[in-house]
């Protein structure tokens, strides 16, 4: 038997919602699962119409087996989207490969880059299914901490574990799941830095791209100069967008690595379903005026979230990016309290590493009444539990 497949570790989100499952079958009032960062609102009209006509053609092309390197209608969609998005020029022929959904890039990525042994940055607290790319490709995790102090930046030069170390991959995720954090003007420059010193691959995993809440987009990493020759990045139709289930996206930058990563997809997974890439293609190039009503809902939502839990003197900062909110509880209040005696599914920040001990990662994709009832039973926890 493999040992690549007895490395993984144990699936997060698998039992946090065995966990929430459970609680549901015991008596008490209906819980309320902020735990799931599953999108709660739909794809665009517009794409969904291009999916249906395109799942309805009765050309036996669009069902056989797709270009393994994406429909070049679909990669030159996604060079405009850069370019108007970001102000970055992409090549569609050899910049961008589309992936059958992010956390699939996320696999084929660090197995393009890293090999047994080989150093890889992640960031601690990060999204847990990093932890399952290095262990099937057998490199060793490297512990890039992100402190509350810090503005859950990481620190290049004073991590001395890190400034030691020449990793074969870098990995970032800005916006930041769980964190909720941007990235910070100096940090995409100095791991630009620190990956070309060090011949490393850097990859932003760009996942909630889209979704800044602030005042100003969240930047893509490939906009920082020299970051062509060090860098690529992930991108997915499943926040922006509302499509989760369509399994598709794309990764962009540096060339041997995306040819790389385009190697693995033409061994494994042979492509991504036509109509599902027509669906994407109009979605891109058509209106984007929902992606703008999408912050707008998350904006009102986290600050509903926030203004209920600080009214109830609980200390909370406003998610500044993604669909999360990242809140340390007060003393005497974790996951498994919340759950069993207030009825709210968090997600435990230890299980996104070991700097999110005593943090809880709260999801605003979650219908507004639901969200509404979940804050109000966490204000009354917190009032509960302060002195």
């Amino acid at each position: 038997m493999s040992r690549a497949v007895d490395r993984l570790p144990a699936q997060f989100f698998t039992g946090i919602l065995a966990e929430v499952a459970a609680a549901r079958a015991t008596p008490g009032a209906p819980i309320i699962d902020l735990g799931r960062g599953n999108p709660d609102q739909p794809p665009p009209d517009h794409a969904v119409a291009a999916l249906q006509a395109a799942a309805g053609d009765p050309v036996a092309a669009v069902h056989g087996y797709p270009p393994f390197a994406g429909l070049p209608a679909l990669r030159e969609a996604i060079a405009a989207r850069y370019r108007a998005d970001h102000g970055v020029v992409l090549d569609p022929e050899r910049e961008i490969a589309v992936v059958p959904g992010t956390k699939t890039g996320i696999m084929l990525a660090t197995l393009a880059c890293a090999a047994a042994g080989d150093a890889v940055l992640l960031p601690d607290p990060g999204y847990p299914d990093y932890l399952s790319a290095i262990a099937l490709a057998g490199a060793r995790r490297v512990p890039l901490l992100l402190r509350a102090a810090g503005g859950f930046q990481p620190d290049f030069v004073g991590d001395h574990a890190v400034a030691a170390e020449r990793p074969a991959l870098v990995v970032l995720n800005y916006p930041s799941n769980p964190c909720a954090v941007v990235e910070r003007p100096g940090t995409f420059e100095a791991a630009v830095a620190y990956a070309a010193e060090r011949d490393a691959v850097l990859l932003n995993d760009f996942a909630y791209g889209a979704l800044g809440l602030g005042t100003s987009p969240p930047r893509s990493v490939l906009a920082v100069p020299g970051a062509r020759e060090v860098a690529v990045e992930l991108w997915s139709a499943s926040k922006i967008y509302g499509m989760a289930g369509w399994r598709v996206g794309f990764l962009v930058g540096r060339a041997d690595v995306v040819a790389r990563v385009q190697t693995l997809i033409d061994h494994t997974t042979a492509g991504v379903f036509a109509a599902v890439q027509r669906g994407l293609h109009a979605a891109l190039t058509g209106p984007q005026d929902g992606v703008a009503e999408l912050r707008a809902l998350y904006r009102a939502r986290a600050d509903r979230l926030v203004g209920t839990l600080r009214a109830a003197g609980a200390e909370i900062d406003a998610p500044a990016g993604t669909f999360f909110a990242w809140w340390r509880p007060p003393a005497g209040l974790d996951a498994a309290t919340l759950l069993r005696e207030d009825r709210v599914g968090v997600a435990p920040g230890v299980g996104f590493g070991a700097e999110g001990e005593g943090w809880v990662r709260l999801s605003l994709a979650t219908a507004d009444t639901d969200l509404d009832e979940g804050a109000r039973r966490l204000a009354a926890a917190v009032t509960r539990t302060l002195p």
